[in-house]
């Protein structure tokens, strides 16, 4: 049986180059585990803990969650993306924005959690953390050294 005290979990995944990220949220003190360490030991750079802390600062929920992060892939910098999508995504999911809007728009009313979701999801729409970077490297091409440059041309 299922403990009653036990803290529902809202699960989000994000993308971004090579990298993967599955990440867990739940109502807490505002701790980050990245792949079982803290933050601060995952990652170095202080540009890569405020990207992954973005979601949750424009929420004004940064002491009140707890982030368990899965993330595999890539270098350091597109993993911090894809924690940061992710994140987002479970934040939505967790106040309840990700339903889909009813089918008869004039019979059902919006109730106030509805509306505080909607404001939660413009915010991270506008700051632009639910969406998806696409761009990736391109493929090395035969009879080329890369995926753009060729060998050097030799008229004569």
């Amino acid at each position: 049986m299922a403990d009653p005290k036990a803290k529902l979990e809202y699960l989000g995944t994000g993308r971004r180059k090579t990298s993967v990220a599955r990440v867990r949220v739940r109502e807490g003190k505002g701790q980050f585990t990245v792949n079982g360490r803290t933050i601060e030991e995952y990652f170095t750079e202080e540009r890569d803990r405020h990207l992954i802390q973005g979601p949750l600062t424009v929420c004004e929920l940064r002491s009140r969650m707890d982030v368990r992060i899965k993330v595999q892939g890539g270098g350091y910098t597109g993993q911090a993306g894809a924690i940061c999508q992710g994140l987002a995504r479970a934040l939505i999911i967790m106040f309840g924005g990700a339903k889909e809007p009813p089918k008869d728009a004039t019979a059902a009313a919006s109730t106030d959690g509805d509306a505080a979701a909607g404001g939660m999801v413009k915010k991270l729409r506008d700051s632009g953390f639910l969406t998806r970077d696409s761009r990736m490297k391109e493929r090395k091409k035969y009879g080329r050294k890369g995926a753009r440059k060729s060998f050097q041309f030799s008229k004569r």
